[in-house]
Parts: structure tokens; C-alpha cells; sequence
């Protein structure tokens, strides 16, 4: 889908990125992570042109960015980024419409794709569609300018720190906005952001930059359970890489099927992380598991919470 051959980019003499390789595939949610001064934003930047590279090559679909005209490659890419940046003078369906008035889109196919995207979204549409930016809330606003990146229907997401500003509560809700998008419309999504649990929680695979170079590359997991190296190690945590792992598994990988046990269930999604502050909140052994539609599964006991097999 994209792919980078030995990109390097420089301001004033100084290396951002140095020899960089990557290849993201189709359908994939890549997390760009990073302490500060890495190069995670100019390395989304130039994905689409907003930067452009100093060398090596940049493919996107299996063509050299460059080929495609600017306005082209950002159509096919939607970007989303920390301040949202709405038109403040433009109502909610207008700015969420940008992208589809650019491609001329009937009137009427852009009012319905307005509404699918706000009910995605959990906008109410009828409610929002003719407010103004000013008369949202930070979360609200995220979600509009999520809305207007998805619009035209692009092949793939660029979002950068989108949620660096929203306090923990709304942070939290997007995040799962943004996966249940991915899983359900398949759009390949790159997000850069500086934040560790967030890139657990969302990624399917996870690059790690120092100094404009791929420290490791890899799935959550891999990346907690097979650090390449000590800097990894480091950068993951390395007092608390016991609770991540727990984070990235589900309670469903340590169930007891046919086990009862009393008081409420929890869910077999729920992760082992969120099962312990179950068990300790409550004080028990053994919780009750059901799935989504509330059918008895099993238990998990807090002793299969120390088994932390992949």
C-alpha cells in the first residue's frame, strides 16, 4: 500500500530521517512511536507529500508519490491531525463535505455520506449537522474532523496525535471510535503519537523510530515480549511489561470453560489488565465470563492471570 525505499530527510544539515525502509500494508493499523525529535510527523508528512523526501523512493499503490499531483494523493489520503483544524465558519456537514464538494460528488450522495459518517461516529446528526465548530466540545470537534478525513472515502487514514489534547475520558472513547472504524471499514490507518498504551491498544503493528531510524518493528505483542534491545526495553517500560502484557491479552485466552463462579460476569473481551482491577476491586478468586450477548462461557481465576504464554 505504502511503501519506503531508503527515505532520508534533512532541515538546515540536520538528519530528521535517515535511510528509512518500511512497507505498510493494506488494511493494516500501523502506530508510528517515538520519543520527541524522532521523526514520527515527518515521516507521515511525507507520505503525502505535505513534506517532501530528499531521497530514496516513496510508493504508494505501487507508484512513485511524486507521479501523483499533491491535491490528487491527499484526496486518496485522508489526515487528521491534534488541533483538527475545522473551518470555524463552516457548519459541521460543510467541513465534514470538503473533500466530496472537491470531487464534485452529487448533493445528495454527500448528505447521506455526511449522516453515515456522523452516525459512525456517534454524532447525532440532526442534532450536530448544522452547528459550528465553536458550539462543540474538543471531543466533538476530534470526531468532526475524523468524520472529514474519512469523507472521500480515502484508501488510507494519516492521523497525527489526534487525540493529544482531549482529556483521558474523551482520549479513551475515540480511541475506541478509531478501532471499531478500522475493523469495520478495513481502511489502512498510520497514526504517529508519542503515547505507549495507546499504541498497545490500537496498533496491529507498531514502529519504533530513534534519531529517524527503525529501532523494531512488530506486533504489540513482539514488541513487549521481544524487545530488540535494551532501548526498547526501556522505552516500553521495563518495570511494568508484566501489566502490558496482561493489556494486550483477553480475558478469553485464560478462560476455564464450564467453570461457574458467583457474582457479575465480565465480558471474555475484557482484557486480563482490566480483569485484574476487577479482582481486586472486588476482593474474589474467580470471576464469571460471558460473551457479547450475555451466554455463560466459563471463568478465569486471578492464578491464570501469572501466565503470561504469548
Amino acid at each position: 500500500m505504502i511503501e519506503l525505499q531508503h527515505v532520508s530527510k534533512a532541515f538546515n544539515g540536520l538528519t530528521v530521517i535517515d535511510d528509512l525502509s518500511l512497507h505498510i500494508a493494506r488494511g493494516e493499523f500501523t502506530v508510528i512511536l517515538g520519543s520527541s525529535g524522532s521523526g514520527k510527523s515527518t515521516l507521515l508528512k511525507m507520505m503525502n507529500r505535505l513534506l517532501e523526501h530528499d531521497s530514496g523512493r516513496i510508493l504508494f499503490a505501487s507508484e512513485e508519490i511524486r507521479s501523483f499531483r499533491p491535491e490528487a494523493i491527499r484526496r486518496r489520503m485522508g489526515y487528521a491531525i491534534q488541533s483538527v483544524g475545522l473551518f470555524p465558519h463552516w457548519s459541521v456537514e460543510k467541513n465534514i463535505a470538503t473533500v466530496p464538494t472537491l470531487l464534485k460528488w452529487p448533493s445528495d450522495h454527500i448528505h447521506t455520506r455526511v449522516t453515515e459518517l456522523m452516525t459512525l461516529l456517534q454524532l447525532d446528526a440532526e442534532l450536530y449537522r448544522k452547528r459550528y465548530p465553536h458550539q462543540l466540545s474538543g471531543g466533538q470537534q476530534q470526531r468532526v474532523g475524523v468524520a472529514r478525513a474519512l469523507a472521500g472515502k480515502p484508501e488510507v487514514l494519516l492521523m497525527d496525535e489526534p487525540f493529544g489534547a482531549l482529556d483521558p475520558v474523551t482520549r479513551a472513547a475515540l480511541q475506541l471510535e478509531i478501532s471499531r472504524i478500522h475493523k469495520a471499514l478495513g481502511t489502512t490507518i498510520v497514526l504517529v503519537t508519542h503515547d505507549i498504551d495507546e499504541a498497545l491498544s490500537l496498533a496491529t503493528r507498531i514502529v519504533l523510530l530513534e534519531h529517524g531510524r527503525i529501532v523494531q518493528s512488530g506486533t504489540p505483542l513482539q514488541m513487549i515480549s521481544s524487545p530488540a534491545n535494551d532501548f526498547v526495553t526501556d522505552f516500553f517500560g521495563r518495570n511494568d511489561i508484566g501489566i502490558k502484557l496482561l493489556g494486550l491479552q483477553s480475558v478469553a485466552t485464560r478462560l476455564r470453560p464450564g467453570v461457574r463462579a458467583a457474582g457479575e460476569p465480565v465480558l471474555a473481551s475484557l482484557s486480563l489488565r482490566e480483569a485484574l482491577s476487577v479482582f481486586l476491586v472486588r476482593r474474589v478468586e474467580r470471576l464469571a465470563v460471558v460473551d457479547g450477548d450475555g451466554h455463560a462461557l466459563g471463568a478465569i481465576d486471578i492464578a491464570d492471570l501469572l501466565d503470561l504464554r504469548p
